[in-house]
């Protein structure tokens, strides 16, 4: 499903059968024109799912993790709220380099685990992540991770592609070269995430979701594929939670 639907937004299509790579490799590739998206319906629905999601939170004068940040794509929207810090972490070197080319004073770290090992205890007020947990294999060991560099009372906002998509096959695919690349993804359900995070004391301020409807249709007219629009309408695509401690 995740896939057809990639395909159409994406041109991959005309392609064969993708190569898969890992997240950090993939991503040092797709850095090179991973801003040039225009009309990439995967990348819009996030796009508004996070903006929802980043209204209900106080950036003003907190610290903010963005992990998984690759280009900054959302942090000209972050900087408006007013952090006191903002810092990208990111397992794409290139994806760095990328950011800091658009935010020259930006706060990076290379991803080298799930540990964070560096990176000190209670060191952030906010977690935000897009599109990333699915990259991450042992997403328990990861998000333990991220509630231990975070305060007391601090805050977290994931989105990605829906689970569902992915466990029916589907695939984050970019072009690269006139070849089809294929980035590695865990299939990592919504009620284990939350359920990670439970146990280490938040609790669930939000939650989002957005489906194939009418909204999106246009996609499929402007790709004259109309038929898979109607096959695929009302599937989950992209989630997004809110999720605070204290």
């Amino acid at each position: 499903m995740f896939k057809t639907l990639k395909n159409i937004i994406s041109k991959s299509a005309f392609f064969a059968a993708p190569t898969l790579k890992g997240s950090e490799e993939a991503y040092d590739l797709w850095s090179q024109n991973y801003d040039a998206q225009p009309g990439n319906l995967m990348l819009d629905m996030d796009e508004e799912i996070f903006s929802r999601l980043l209204r209900g939170i106080n950036l003003k004068n907190k610290r903010v993790a963005d992990i998984g940040c690759g280009t900054g794509r959302h942090w000209a929207k972050i900087f408006q709220r007013d952090p006191l810090t903002l810092t990208g972490f990111d397992v794409s070197a290139g994806m760095l380099n990328r950011l800091q080319e658009k935010f020259p004073k930006a706060y990076i770290s290379k991803i080298t685990d799930n540990l964070f090992s560096t990176t000190a205890d209670a060191a952030y007020d906010v977690i935000l992540s897009t599109l990333t947990v699915a990259h991450i294999e042992n997403i328990e060991e990861a998000l333990q991770s991220w509630s231990r560099i975070l305060k007391k009372n601090g805050e977290i906002i994931i989105t990605d592609f829906h689970p569902d998509a992915l466990a029916f096959g589907g695939k984050r695919t970019f072009e690269h070269r006139k070849k089809q690349i294929e980035v590695q993804n865990y299939v990592h359900y919504i009620h284990d995430i939350e359920g990670i995070l439970l146990k280490n004391n938040f609790h669930i301020v939000k939650r989002e979701e957005k489906i194939v409807d009418e909204w999106v249709r246009h996609y499929y007219v402007s790709k004259n594929a109309l038929p898979v629009y109607e096959k695929f309408k009302n599937s989950r695509i992209i989630y997004g939670i809110h999720l605070k401690r204290g």
